[in-house]
């Protein structure tokens, strides 16, 4: 099926679950366009999202990422989605409604390793431990909803080797 009659795919999670570095081998590898949605947003503001988070804070990054969310979402895309893009319903169901959706599972304990050291994640830096797992708790019943879900644990090639063949199906 060509590109452009294709669903696009939408890769959810919770940050550092790793769907900007799947959503980029996916692209390549299928020959597809990649919309990563933090970086629309980023580029769209002329900031990074801590520069976002700190001068309109969370509602002017999600004003944006609402905003952008359809743009991302073409036939035959490979879309990489903000951890809590999806917690709007109306941005849901505009996802679930027009993409094949696949959640990157990955247990809190190692998105917590990946993440606790890296800046520029607003809604995981200077946080706790408990804050930042009580936040993924909140979103996980979200991400579930996907209609597929892959083991996020595994090399990021062999995910995306995954992902492809469920998209493909």
């Amino acid at each position: 099926m060509s590109h452009s009659r294709k669903k696009p795919l939408a890769l959810v999670g919770f940050m550092g679950s790793g769907k900007s570095v799947v959503g980029s081998l996916v692209a390549e590898r299928t020959r597809a366009p990649l919309f990563d949605l933090d970086r629309m947003i980023q580029d769209e503001a002329g900031k990074s999202i801590t520069e976002i988070f700190a001068t309109g804070g969370e509602p002017a990054f999600r004003e944006l990422e609402a905003r952008l969310l359809p743009v991302a979402l073409q036939p035959g895309a490979v879309v990489a989605l903000g951890g809590g893009s999806l917690i709007n319903d109306v941005s849901w169901d505009l996802v679930a409604g027009r993409a094949v959706t696949i959640y990157l599972e990955v247990p809190f304990e190692t998105i917590w390793t990946r993440i606790s050291k890296l800046s520029g994640r607003p809604l995981a830096s200077g946080r706790s431990h408990d804050d930042v797992e009580s936040l993924f708790e909140r979103r996980r019943p979200r991400y579930e909803q996907a209609l597929h879900r892959v083991d996020g644990t595994r090399p990021p090639a062999e995910v995306a080797d995954e992902v492809i063949k469920l998209w493909s199906a």
